[in-house]
């Protein structure tokens, strides 16, 4: 399951889709806010249950100021959400094996999460660098899984996976013209992350979902609805 913020409520369609197509994966992964869905559905958490988080996540309840040099806020209220949903639990308690990605933001490498506590893989996989304070994770900081894998197929070839679907939410757009400095500096970051997943997946036998998702903002959590439809009806497309 890969990144893509709001996108990410995509997520939950796909996974509908699996329910209907009586899907059921050996082993999951997720980067960024594909690891928040990831985690849960490896929990056991309904579908129902998911979509329910996903129709009232907002952004405003999961970060919070956090007077840092490191960042601008802190992600720590998403990993007291993780807690509350799925209580205090480590990664390898889960029912479905899981991984999730992040960044070494100090060596720049890939780190691959498949132990240790729950609420703080997500957060790691998750934490926007530059906007959010870094992630301590054993003497490393860790930041978004985003720089290094945005769909992390890779892990799941190592955990043993032959067949994998990977769910791109990002590299299935359109691009604008840019009216300000703002839209320069998302489509600068949007193409490189693109350009790098596309090679990413070249290489791969991977079944692709690629909901259609231009005319959605990454930002907007008010579309929730709306972007699962689009992942169910992109991975019905694909796998029905």
């Amino acid at each position: 399951m890969g990144g893509g913020a709001a996108y990410g409520a995509a997520h939950i369609g796909v996974l509908k889709a699996f329910e209907e197509l009586d899907i059921r994966p050996e082993y999951i992964s997720g980067t960024s806010i594909g690891a928040f869905v990831a985690a849960h559905y490896a929990f056991g958490t309904s579908i129902k249950e998911i979509e329910q988080i996903g129709l009232e996540l907002d952004w405003l309840d999961v970060t919070g100021i956090k007077l840092s040099k490191l960042g601008l806020l802190s992600n720590e209220r998403l990993g007291k959400k993780v807690i509350d949903q799925l209580g205090k639990v480590t990664i390898e308690k889960s029912k479905i094996p899981l991984c999730m990605i992040a960044t070494n933001i100090c060596t720049g490498k890939k780190v691959v999460l498949t132990e240790g506590p729950l609420h703080k893989a997500v957060m790691a996989s998750t934490c926007l660098p530059g906007i959010f304070t870094p992630v301590d994770w054993n003497d490393d900081m860790l930041v978004d899984g985003v720089l290094c894998e945005n769909v992390p197929v890779s892990p799941l070839r190592d955990m043993g996976a032959e067949d994998v679907i990977a769910v791109d939410l990002t590299t299935n757009r359109n691009y604008k013209c840019p009216e300000d400095i703002i839209d320069v500096l998302n489509n600068t970051f949007d193409i490189g992350l693109n350009n790098m997943i596309q090679q990413q997946l070249k290489s791969d036998q991977t079944t692709l979902i690629q909901p259609q998702l231009t005319a959605y903002n990454k930002a907007d959590t008010g579309k929730s609805q709306k972007l699962i439809q689009e992942g169910y009806e992109a991975a019905m497309e694909a796998l029905g």
